[in-house]
């Protein structure tokens, strides 16, 4: 079991660093602190719940996030499109509904 010490954000963000430079192993032999607890961190700020600020992600990261806002943002212009379309799509049938039923009025027919 743990000894359920808790560390501040600061100190987490310093080791997260810190294990980026020399090694999760490492770190945690020269802070003192179980390497799980290290890994639980590293994880964290990979899911971005510990903020570390700019500059933390490694290359390889940052071309994932890069590829996936990429992504993202291909969705937004393809949803945007259908979104227009949709909307056109509504105004032609609002149009055509109301030519119908004045069309209907005007040759006094009735529904049923």
């Amino acid at each position: 079991m743990g000894t359920g010490k808790q560390y501040d954000e600061d100190f987490k963000k310093q080791a997260i660093k810190l294990a980026r430079e020399v090694g999760n192993t490492a770190a945690a032999e020269e802070l003192g602190i179980p390497k799980g607890t290290l890994g639980t961190w590293m994880h964290k700020a990979r899911l971005g719940e510990i903020d570390t600020g700019s500059g933390t992600r490694d290359p390889e990261e940052s071309l994932n996030l890069a590829q996936q806002l990429q992504a993202a943002n291909k969705r937004i212009k393809e949803l945007e499109k259908k979104n227009r379309e949709l909307e056109e799509l509504n105004e032609f049938l609002e149009e055509a509904s109301a030519f119908f039923a004045a069309s209907r009025r005007k040759s006094g027919k009735k529904n049923g």
